[in-house]
């Protein structure tokens, strides 16, 4: 119970320093992308030698690595390989944008057959192929894996996942992807989360430092023309300032609620109308107790035993908690909402019932958003 309540206190605590806390600006390059610089996502299929055993030594397995050894001339006449040292694996990397020709990438490489561990294997050489089917870059190397796995007869035991490696600067780029960034003599910026306030934040700022005529497409794309008569080094110090430039993001009132781990995160605008919000352990007592009803003095009658009813009706709120009933006033913020909840007793779990009924009620003024 202890527990529960230092929860709900910390989390209430939590809710209320994010609410108490200003607004800050952000960069422009923080909240918003360039169209047209991207990343790609690169994909191959691989083998892993050099396993000590934790191979799948599937009958797939073998066939690849019997005909990889045919196209290297020395696979004609071998009997069927034992592949338990081998492991077919999926090789995925990501194409930086300005990635140039020669330059190195991260890959992650991932089994594809029943191979217990990777630790100790070698990535022999595979092209990377992008989404149009063209080999971008060629990765090979030997496999971090951060976990293992270790197992008898009667017992295993797994730290982390052995299955995913990684190969750092793994794949060497062959083939460089064009960024075309400035069309008609403007960039365009992409916000991260559209919002019709932020773009035009976004547009004023622009204009108010470069005295560049920002125009506002929609609620994610900003359009910002580039003077004709600039040079390279000119053109990209110019967008430099502009990325560099604050600007106060502005976003929806939300809360976001999983249920799954008790954890609420609620915006610093969430508001409610007025409402009262009632929280206590409400107990209903009854004993049955018999009550000896005896004659007075030098009277006639005899002894009876006649039944009584005790009833009570006990609301506790958890110990050192105020507990009973909250009335939280018209535009009443996230903070207060916090506060009253942790004075309830609220733990987590109460405060996610809490909200959902607030919003059921049509009382809170954001959106209820549950993962």
């Amino acid at each position: 119970m202890a527990r529960k309540i230092a929860t709900g206190v910390l989390l209430a605590a939590a809710l209320l320093a994010g609410a108490a806390l200003p607004a800050r600006a952000a960069r422009i390059k923080d909240i918003s992308a360039i169209k047209g610089i991207r990343p790609n996502h690169l994909y191959g299929f691989g083998l892993v030698f050099g396993l000590a055993g934790t191979g799948a030594g599937s009958e797939l397995t073998g066939e690849v690595a019997q005909n990889l050894l045919e196209k290297l001339r020395v696979g004609r006449g071998l009997s069927d390989l034992s592949a338990a040292n081998l492991a077919a694996v999926m090789v995925t990397a990501e194409l930086p944008p300005f990635a140039a020709k020669g330059s190195t990438i991260d890959v992650t490489v991932s089994t594809f057959d029943d191979t217990e561990s990777l630790r100790g294997g070698t990535l022999l050489l595979t092209p990377l192929y992008g989404a149009d089917g063209n080999v971008y870059a060629v990765a090979q190397g030997p496999i971090t894996v951060g976990g293992f796995s270790f197992g008898g007869a009667a017992a295993t035991v797994q730290q982390g996942h052995p299955t995913v490696g990684r190969i750092p600067n793994g794949a060497v780029v062959e083939r460089e992807v064009e960024s075309h960034f400035i069309q008609q003599g403007a960039i365009t910026l992409s916000l991260h989360t559209p919002d019709f306030a932020t773009a035009t934040r976004v547009a004023e700022a622009i204009q108010r430092a470069s005295r560049l005529r920002a125009v506002v497409l929609d609620a994610g794309t900003v359009r910002v023309p580039l003077p004709v008569a600039l040079d390279t080094n000119d053109v990209m110090g110019r967008i430099s300032e502009i990325q560099m430039l604050q600007v106060q993001p502005d976003a929806r009132a939300l809360v976001v609620i999983n249920e799954r781990t008790g954890t609420v995160v609620a915006g610093q605008d969430v508001t409610i109308s007025s409402v009262a919000v009632s929280h206590g352990q409400l107990t209903v007592v009854t004993q049955e107790l018999a009550e000896v009803v005896q004659p007075t003095a030098f009277s006639e009658g005899t002894t009876e035993t006649v039944p009584r009813t005790a009833l009570r009706i006990i609301e506790s709120p958890l110990p050192g908690q105020e507990g009973g009933m909250a009335v939280l006033n018209r535009g009443t913020t996230v903070s207060e909402v916090a506060r009253a909840l942790n004075m309830l007793g609220a733990t987590p779990r109460d405060i996610i019932s809490i909200f959902q009924a607030i919003n059921e009620a049509g009382a809170l003024h954001a959106e209820l958003r549950i993962m």
